[in-house]
Parts: C-alpha cells; structure tokens; sequence
C-alpha cells in the first residue's frame, strides 16, 4: 500500500507516521505540508490512501479532496480533523472515514480497513459545512467550542461552556459537567493551552473552570478543594498549586 500524510501541522504528520509504521509496516509512506506539495506528490507516486487534514492555509483538504476526484482513479482518503462538526458529518457518509485529532491506533486500524474513495456529493455536504468563520478560527488557532470522544454509540460531543472540571486519569481525561461525564482522548496539557485563562490548573491531574467556581474549601486534614456549581466533583488543589490558584481567582 501507498500512503500519503498531508497535514499544515508537523506534529500531527509524525504521529500519523508513527501510527503507520506499526499498523501497515510494508507501506511506503509520503508526507506533505499542504495540498499543493500533495499534488505534487500524488502525481509523482500515484498513492492508494491519503490521509488528509480538513483545514490547511492554501488549498484546503476539500479542495485537494475535489481535484483529485477528477482523476481516473482518485486514492481513498480518511479525513482527520480537530473540528467535532466534520465528525458528525461522518455519521452521514459512512463511506469516506473521518478521525478526530489526535488519532489513536484501534480508530486508524478501523479507518484503514473501511476507507473509501471520496465521491462529489461527500464533498458539496463536507464544504457545506466548512464555514468561513470556523476556516478563520483554524487559522487563528481559535480553542473548539465543543469536546469530542468517539464511543461505542457514536460520536459524543461536550460545549465547553458547560464543562466544569477536567479530570486526568490513566490514559484518558473526563470532562464532567452538570448533565454528562465525557471521556475525550486531548491531554490536560493540550487542553491548558488550547484554553488559556477559561481553565485553572489545580492539580497535575485536574483542571476546573474559572466561571464556575463556587469557593474554595479546606477539609479538616488541611486538603484544599474546589466546590463547583452543578456537579459534585470537588478536584483538590494541590500544595504546588494553592497559591497561585488564590491568586487567580483574587484577580478575577
């Protein structure tokens, strides 16, 4: 098999080789930074699969999708996104695969076993979709308004304005809010700089949101807690954090 990566993010594109490497170790794999070098590359190699970012300054992902369903014989592609919109889209055209950032293995085994080839009336919904509002926040690195976890009944979605505490754990974190607890597959870390000042961190393995802080609390054996509204999850501080915690909520 043949495959090529294209993804504006480095990061993004290693990990996706990485993954590669162990599930398809034969394949000769390509990479490219954006969908005109992947033209380029599609030409020169002839891929059977491409792994495509949805959004990428320049031609986007549907864009480099529609140029190459006028070949003869277009590649299969699996989209790979961090918008959750796309993946809902997904539900809707289950032949093309669509993997939400950032990929883990069993959901790219999964992808490269059922992937299809793109077809134009995956591509006119896909573009319905791909505002350009939410084409600007990609660009601008503008934090998700939703969370996102692919589950045995779907695909799952948080808003972030109703998460209250994001709790680490093993290998996965969940966000709780007053109505649902979400497993999601992001790092406490990438979730602290995605969302800046939204989120304060109040332990390695927890962080909460500011608006939603009803007080701090000290138990009899001197932990500190956070009691937020509509949830009963009260995440401890830890000694590291408790000063720089009351120093930001004192600050607004």
């Amino acid at each position: 098999m043949k495959i090529l990566v294209v993804d504006d993010e480095p990061l993004a594109r290693e990990r996706l080789l990485r993954l590669l490497h162990r599930l398809q170790p034969s394949a000769n794999c390509w990479q490219a930074a954006s969908g005109e070098q992947a033209l380029v590359l599609v030409e020169r190699h002839q891929p059977d699969l491409l792994l495509l970012d949805v959004r990428m300054p320049g031609m986007s992902g549907i864009d480099l999708a529609a140029r190459l369903d006028e070949q003869a014989q277009p590649p299969a592609v699996i989209f790979c996104t961090a918008f959750d919109q796309y993946a809902l889209e997904a539900l809707q055209h289950q032949a093309v695969a669509y993997l939400i950032k950032p990929v883990r293995e069993a959901e790219l085994a999964r992808a490269l076993a059922g992937a299809g080839r793109v077809n134009r009336v995956q591509l006119a919904s896909l573009a319905a979709v791909a505002t350009p509002q939410e084409a600007g926040e990609h660009a601008s690195g503008a934090p998700r308004t939703h969370l996102v976890s692919q589950t045995h009944r779907g695909v799952e979605t948080m808003p972030v304005t109703d998460v209250r505490c994001l709790l680490a754990e093993q290998k996965y974190v969940t966000a709780c809010s007053p109505t649902a607890q979400l497993l999601i597959p992001d790092t406490l870390k990438e979730l602290e700089q995605e969302y800046g000042e939204r989120f304060v961190r109040v332990h390695r393995n927890a962080l909460v949101a500011r608006a939603h802080i009803v007080r701090l609390q000290r138990d009899e054996d001197g932990t500190w807690y956070v009691v937020l509204d509509g949830v009963e999850q009260r995440p401890a501080i830890s000694r590291r954090h408790l000063a720089e915690v009351k120093q930001r909520l004192v600050a607004g």
